[in-house]
């Protein structure tokens, strides 16, 4: 996708919520343009938004334009700084034109919750998008090193082996080569096999399998006290998706699959009172998921006073 060069809008206020013990921050990078909406996800028409009103104001403008944002979630489970996807990343050459060359301020906000570069432990991967692993690496010296250079970096094995076999247009390879491949160069770059009913890398922290979007996506399930939460990666990219699970991503490499996971995180979550976190959903971004009709329907949770 091509887009025009807009003018970021401010982030939303910081965000965090209890999940038993443990608190999950929103780190925010950027929200996206206008225009990602409706390419992303081309079957959520403004007439489909129109069906579902609690889409709006939060979700959707009145043009039935969605919102959508590009953040990472920072927790700390038994022991261990985490951090859950890193986002598109400063300067960085990318032929999306709104993702390129950034100079935000995401590192300043990453340490003003307490994580830096230098004490986070682990950082999990959902997949292998250009916006989910651009704060892999920064740039020193002219050349792109790890940011988080203690961290063991998580993925599925599925997941790099299938890009290590795609034939890769150079828009793709130029972010594996800034991107991935230091981090593996480094040794930091760990590959997990996920089976169908996941597996723990930490106690409260479990990887799920979510194929469809890419073959070896994986969802988080946090959990701690009694109360769960998941982090959908780009297995659900927006809440009209709740109301409408058929609606999937011009970017799904399996549609069918896609949909198939989509339906079964969701089914799993609806009216459970776990939180679901939503990869790309702007604020409130935290919700729980209840069924509504043929789909659900996110009832947004608010992020705790500061000091909490």
């Amino acid at each position: 996708m091509r887009t025009a060069q807009f003018t970021e809008p401010a982030p939303a206020a910081a965000a965090h919520w209890s999940v038993g013990e443990i608190t999950v921050h929103r780190v925010d990078e950027m929200p996206l343009p206008p225009a990602t909406g409706p390419w992303l996800l081309p079957a959520a028409t403004p007439d489909v938004v129109a069906e579902h009103a609690w889409l709006r104001p939060d979700h959707a403008g009145p043009d039935g334009v969605l919102h959508l944002d590009s953040h990472s979630f920072a927790l700390v489970v038994d022991g261990l700084r985490v951090l859950v996807d890193t986002g598109i990343g400063n300067g960085k050459t990318r032929a999306n034109q709104a993702w390129h060359n950034l100079r935000t301020d995401y590192l300043e906000r990453l340490a003003a919750i307490g994580f830096t570069p230098e004490n986070v432990d682990l950082v999990i991967l959902t997949h292998l998008h250009t916006d989910h692993v651009g704060w892999n690496t920064r740039e020193v010296d002219g050349a792109w090193v790890p940011t988080f250079p203690r961290a063991r970096y998580l993925t599925s094995r599925v997941e790099r082996e299938f890009w290590a076999a795609y034939d890769m247009d150079e828009a793709r390879s130029g972010m594996f080569r800034d991107s991935v491949v230091p981090v593996e160069q480094a040794g930091l770059l760990d590959l997990v096999d996920v089976p169908a009913d996941g597996v723990d890398v930490a106690d409260g922290l479990r990887l799920l399998p979510a194929p469809g979007h890419t073959p070896g996506q994986i969802a988080v399930r946090v959990s701690s006290a009694g109360a769960a939460a998941l982090i959908t990666g780009d297995a659900v990219h927006h809440p009209v998706q709740l109301a409408r699970p058929e609606i999937g991503s011009c970017v799904d490499i399996d549609p069918v699959q896609s949909e198939a996971t989509r339906r079964a995180l969701l089914a799993g979550l609806a009216d459970t009172g776990a939180l679901v976190l939503g990869t790309h959903f702007p604020a409130p971004t935290a919700g729980h998921v209840i069924a509504e009709g043929d789909g659900y329907r996110l009832v947004p949770v608010a992020d705790l006073p500061e000091g909490r």
